[in-house]
């Protein structure tokens, strides 16, 4: 009995010290994890100010927002999810070891644009003045591989002063790793560029290679060499806007596609950009609902086409008159302007269309406007995006300046394009088809899958009085001139040859071509089994 109460007693005692214990212990776990929370908190507070409040006014005083508010704004409410905000990078040189700012420069995240998911990258100007260091780049090529992963398109918001110097070759190599998820991803996912600040050096590789730059009009610029040294080696003055600024590179260079006046104009234009666009290589566009009956005739489009054909027309208007709605988002409207490319729909769905331009050099075809097309046309087919081609050609630009530079080269890039485009392709002849431009713009000879004419279209190798004056050496020119404009300056021959499907009333186009593309839908058009072709780039 004794021995009974003696063994309670104890097992009271060893409960009543592990009880202790116990408490002691949760007290110092909670105290820890107090500390940590706190700890968690101060990181984020820090990683979401970037640089401070000092750098981030400098920024709005710049007439530029920073990084997150640029993602706001881009993204729908409350949808942005953060990757990696407590990554810092990892340099022990020149005293950066103690300059640790959550974030390294860059936010970086998935989110929604009108429900549809997006990956992205910001660079913090704020913050080492957004310079990719090696962790800076990991986390750009974190989300691009998840974006390749998932088939979702990336959007990088590029405000960086390039390279950070201190990190040396590791920051080289970083843009590499970038340099070769871009490669990867082209033609998989839709990636676009948005320039809001500076863009130098081996950076500008980096948004070369995605499918559409926009830049910000004062404020954003790109070049490989600055203006300093631009005038140290060839001696010639020049600013960062007249070197590299939007003016220039949308209607100059050629390397950005749009400009806009500012960061939020930017911002809209870019979801509007997004909205005809394909999640990936294996989807397709969204189909938006329209109120736009595909039956509409537009009567104005009987007299648009002017009765001397040396007089120009808005072939932009005959588009937005076709389309759904008018919309017709143009890219690159301020670079070759000669031709117009763009996106619009057709019965809720995308398409691309390309169009000669007689308001300028009479839409003849130039190199600008041959490697203007043929990229879209080439974005179009890698993203199965129907082609609509619009055509008023005379021919290929003559003269010394065009051949020395390259139009053979630069025009077989366009027919190139066209003929390994494996989408739908609808084409309207509106009047001039001349020469090997005819071919060139998605002719049924490059598989074009419904060509048509409209009645005041002329379809022959070239115009009537220069052909007469080879024909007929100066001859009865007159009489001639007119016996071959009654024989040629019609598409008669060529439908009765078969080049066009049908010679169609213009006010029946979209009728006739919203048919089309939804009998297109199921087109299959394989080609020959090889790695890749080689097209005269």
């Amino acid at each position: 009995m004794i021995s009974i109460l003696q063994s309670a007693r104890v097992a009271a005692r060893m409960h009543a010290r592990q009880s202790v214990l116990s408490a002691g212990t949760q007290f110092r776990t909670a105290t820890i994890l107090t500390g940590f929370e706190e700890t968690l908190a101060e990181t984020r507070e820090k990683s979401l100010l970037g640089g401070g409040a000092d750098r981030i006014e400098k920024q709005h005083q710049k007439g530029k927002l920073t990084a997150r508010e640029r993602i706001e704004l881009l993204l729908d409410e409350g949808s942005f999810v953060e990757y990696d905000a407590f990554k810092t990078h990892r340099c022990g040189d020149f005293g950066m070891e103690k300059q640790q700012i959550p974030g390294d420069g860059v936010v970086t995240g998935q989110g929604y644009i009108n429900g549809r998911p997006v990956f992205l990258f910001s660079q913090d100007f704020t913050v080492f003045g957004g310079s990719l260091s090696e962790t800076h780049a990991q986390k750009i090529c974190k989300i691009m591989d998840k974006a390749m992963a998932v088939g979702a398109p990336v959007i990088g918001l590029n405000d960086s002063g390039g390279a950070r110097i201190q990190e040396g070759i590791d920051s080289l190599a970083g843009y590499a790793d970038v340099f070769q998820r871009n490669v990867e991803a082209s033609g998989v996912v839709p990636q676009l560029s948005v320039i809001m600040g500076p863009c130098a050096g081996g950076a500008v590789y980096s948004p070369a290679i995605t499918d559409f730059i926009m830049m910000v009009r004062d404020t954003s610029y790109m070049f490989v060499t600055g203006p300093e040294v631009v005038k140290t080696v060839t001696n010639e003055e020049v600013t960062q806007e007249e070197l590299g600024g939007a003016k220039s590179h949308t209607s100059k260079s050629g390397v950005s596609h749009l400009a806009f006046d500012n960061d939020v104009e930017a911002l809209k234009m870019t979801r509007e950009l997004f909205d005809f666009l394909p999640l990936s290589n294996r989807d397709e566009a969204p189909k938006r609902p329209t109120e736009d009956s595909v039956d509409r005739a537009d009567p104005t489009l009987d007299v648009i086409i002017p009765s001397d054909p040396n007089v120009p027309y808005d072939m932009a208007t005959v588009v937005k008159k076709i389309v759904d709605d008018g919309d017709f988002y143009q890219i690159m409207p301020d670079y070759a302007k000669n031709i117009i490319v763009g996106f619009a729909r057709i019965d809720g769905s995308t398409v691309g269309v390309v169009g000669n331009q007689p308001l300028v050099m009479a839409g003849c075809l130039d190199i600008d406007a041959s490697v203007k097309a043929a990229r879209f046309v080439r974005f179009c087919d890698a993203f199965n995006i129907p082609l609509l081609t619009m055509v008023d050609v005379p021919g290929f630009l003559p003269g010394t300046d065009q051949e020395h530079n390259g139009i053979i080269r630069n025009g077989a890039k366009l027919l190139y394009a066209y003929a390994e485009a494996t989408v739908p392709k609808v084409t309207v002849i509106t009047r001039k088809a001349y020469g090997g431009a005819y071919d060139v713009m998605s002719s049924k000879h490059l598989k074009g899958d419904f060509n048509y004419a409209w009645p005041t279209s002329e379809i022959a190798v070239m115009g009537a009085k220069g052909a007469v004056e080879i024909i007929f050496r100066g001859k009865n020119v007159e009489q001639e001139t007119k016996n071959y404009e009654e024989r040629f300056a019609n598409p008669m021959v060529a439908a009765q040859r078969g080049f066009v499907d049908d010679i169609i009333t213009p006010s029946s186009t979209r009728a006739r071509i919203a048919n089309d593309f939804d009998i297109l839908r199921t087109k299959v058009d394989e080609r020959p089994s090889r790695k890749h072709g080689n097209i005269p780039l």
